[in-house]
């Protein structure tokens, strides 16, 4: 058995355990984030629109969906499918209804750690406004180096330390019964060294992969086509797709 099938066999394992319980869908929030921008990086706000896709369809009401993505792939001019997002080969366009909250220079670190902590001074936007009753997913996708996960060009990181302190502010203001977070970059295990998760039960993180290891990207090269037509780029990152798609892409460095 090959490393990545391996992978693909624990992740439909972990699959359950890490999906929020089913409604009521109004005691549900999502925060997803894309954190990259051009089209090289195509696969992260794929990512990004289709959990945005699943989080809607699921019945988490759009208002309690909190999507960060720069919003600059879908009409790239680099694009062959003007105004369409695509996390597969021949998949259905996860751009259309995808509805962010934060485009643009306002994806940065300093807005989504407001958003997590309920800070709307800081974020000027929508935030999490969830209590001691609701579930709350974090869904992030992008570049990862040790403790740290990126954001656009030119944009401080978010640190472990960052992520952790926003996680403890998020407990100690009682904005969770349960708490999911999902980070797809390089080295993402590393963002959860501290004590929360050894201490809180109702938190649960996943990632791609350990500290000390690359994440993948898929559906690469000549396998991102859609109606004939190569994308040339990857479509999505390995663990997303096996996760939200639950099949088998070539994986992709």
């Amino acid at each position: 058995m090959t490393r990545f099938s391996v992978l693909l066999a624990l992740v439909a394992h972990l699959s359950s355990a890490f999906v929020l319980p089913e409604g009521p869908w109004e005691h549900h929030w999502a925060v997803i984030v894309a954190g990259s921008n051009g089209y090289g990086n195509y696969r992260h706000q794929a990512d990004a629109c289709h959990a945005y896709q699943i989080a809607k369809r699921k019945g988490i009401p759009e208002k309690q969906i909190i999507l960060f993505m720069y919003d600059d792939i879908a009409h790239s001019k680099e694009n062959p499918i003007p105004g369409k997002v695509f996390n597969q080969p021949d998949g259905k366009d996860v751009y259309h209804g995808c509805k962010a909250s934060y485009t643009g220079k306002d994806v940065s670190a300093a807005k989504f750690l407001a958003v997590l902590t309920g800070d709307k001074k800081t974020a000027k936007g929508p935030v999490l406004r969830s209590s001691k009753r609701d579930n709350v997913f974090i869904y992030y996708a992008d570049h990862g180096a040790k403790g740290l996960v990126a954001m656009p060009a030119n944009e401080k990181p978010v640190t472990a330390k960052d992520l952790q302190g926003a996680l403890e502010t998020m407990r100690s203001r009682d904005m969770y019964d349960r708490l999911v977070v999902y980070v797809e970059a390089c080295e993402s295990g590393s963002m959860f060294t501290g004590d929360l998760l050894a201490n809180d039960t109702k938190v649960y993180a996943t990632t791609a992969a350990s500290g000390m290891e690359s994440s993948w990207g898929c559906y690469c090269g000549t396998e991102s086509k859609v109606d004939g037509k190569s994308l040339s780029t990857c479509l999505g990152d390995l663990y997303s797709v096996s996760c939200l798609l639950y099949t088998s892409p070539s994986p992709r460095d």
